[in-house]
């Protein structure tokens, strides 16, 4: 068993190594150069987010954003930007932020084309994603299908059982709880929210995602706030790092710059989901005029989730000098959090299995879509006890192994829908000029 986990591990490694990262940050560079900086317009995706539209749809754009920010708000901010920091130095907080700016266009790109090429079914829901632009845009159904197996897959790891274990860890280290408790509880409470269907998930996500950013944003915040003297050193030590790597100091392994790039960019990258093909599957359930319209407001969720959070995550491992511990992962984000005195591992724990929980729902919808997609709508709940049962098991195992097969799946996620992206972006500059540069915003379709 040892060996086969080696294996896997080898696999995650190769397959999320140079040329997948070098694959998606080039993606991010042409669509940015190609939709002419389409960074700047991100004021106006927030407005629309907040706009009511009464188009063909199933969710509100709010909805949409809020359930694929539910699903990428998670262990990534937390624990993927504390390895990162711990493994690169304080210069990857700078490479996880560019990522994450560069990644706006690639998650705009998204968002359009899942609209674009949408399905209404004959109960009047609406499927979407990069299957759909697989199949009716390029013509290419086996890949769509490897896509939609690959969701299912990923679901099972990254979606359910490893979020699962994260909850029930954060449980017992701060309440003490027992892992079955956490598990019978959290498995209620997901069975609850998930049969209910995608409008009930994005009822729970519209009102769980601005408490849970809002509560781990004010905790952060609080932090700086304790140390606003040495903010300034803290953020001019993450740029020169950036560029000249670090020496060794305290507990820190030290890094060049190749290190620093290296884990910045892979973990922005695994934070943000852009590229990854997952978001576009909630965002084609949108009501929405055009397929701009609604890749505008897709676009702020990788601003919120990398831009503002994670970048605020590294700001904080920097300024309160934990990044130079020998601490790794959680253990240094929550070293860095009990500076707030009393309540520091609270506001932590609470922020994680909030994440955490909103990321299961998130990845629920994606995978049931996709289950939807290879063999019909009456098959999902299939798939949603199977999903519930993963969770169970996940809050009470041990699953450096699982971990590695959702970094597996992901990867493989992101190759056939990168295909669509590129292939397609002649149809995504022509939608952009039609409804965006030509000012037709509320034009419908």
């Amino acid at each position: 068993m040892s060996q086969f986990e080696s294996i896997i591990s080898s696999v995650a490694t190769f397959l999320w190594g140079w040329p997948l990262l070098v694959l998606l940050l080039g993606t991010h560079l042409f669509f940015t150069i190609r939709l002419k900086f389409i960074q700047r317009h991100i004021s106006k995706g927030i407005r629309l987010a907040l706009k009511k539209d009464d188009s063909d749809g199933e969710i509100s754009q709010f909805s949409a954003l809020c359930t694929s920010l539910a699903a990428t708000v998670g262990t990534g901010n937390i624990i993927g930007v504390a390895t990162a920091v711990s493994l690169g130095g304080p210069g990857a907080v700078f490479w996880i932020w560019m990522t994450g700016v560069l990644g706006i266009a690639t998650k705009y790109a998204e968002g359009l084309l899942a609209v674009k090429y949408r399905v209404q079914n004959p109960d009047g829901s609406f499927s979407g994603g990069p299957m759909y632009a697989l199949e009716r845009g390029l013509g290419c159904k086996w890949l769509a299908v490897l896509f939609a197996i690959f969701t299912i897959l990923a679901s099972f790891g990254i979606g359910s059982t490893i979020q699962a274990n994260t909850i029930a860890a954060a449980m017992r280290q701060t309440f003490g709880v027992n892992e079955y408790i956490t598990a019978i509880v959290v498995f209620i409470a997901v069975g609850a929210t998930l049969f209910g269907g995608i409008q009930t998930i994005a009822k729970v996500c519209d009102r769980l995602v601005p408490f849970m950013v809002f509560f781990y944003i004010t905790g952060c915040l609080f932090i700086l706030c304790m140390g606003y003297d040495t903010i300034l050193d803290s953020i001019k030590l993450i740029f020169c790092s950036a560029f000249t790597g670090h020496a060794a100091a305290g507990g820190f392994a030290g890094s060049s710059i190749i290190m620093t790039m290296r884990y910045g960019v892979a973990r922005g990258l695994f934070s943000n989901e852009s590229g990854m093909g997952s978001a576009p599957i909630v965002a084609a359930s949108a009501k929405t005029k055009n397929a701009v319209r609604q890749a505008l407001v897709s676009s702020t969720g990788t601003f919120f989730d990398t831009v503002i959070i994670c970048a605020l995550t590294g700001i904080v491992l920097v300024n309160t000098g934990v990044w130079n511990s020998e601490l790794r992962g959680m253990m240094l984000t929550s070293k860095a959090f009990d500076t707030i005195p009393y309540v520091g591992s609270l506001f932590l724990s609470i922020g994680l299995v909030t994440f955490t929980f909103s990321t299961t729902l998130g990845w629920s919808v994606y995978a049931g879509k996709s289950t939807e997609y290879l063999f019909g709508k009456k098959y999902v709940a299939y798939y949603k006890a199977i999903y519930l049962i993963t969770v169970f098991v996940g809050a009470i195992l041990s699953l450096d192994l699982v971990w590695n097969l959702g970094d597996i799946f992901n990867g493989l996620m992101t190759i056939p829908n990168l295909i669509a992206l590129l292939l397609l972006n002649g149809v995504i500059v022509k939608e952009t000029r039609h409804f965006l540069w030509e000012q037709r915003l509320e034009q419908e379709n």
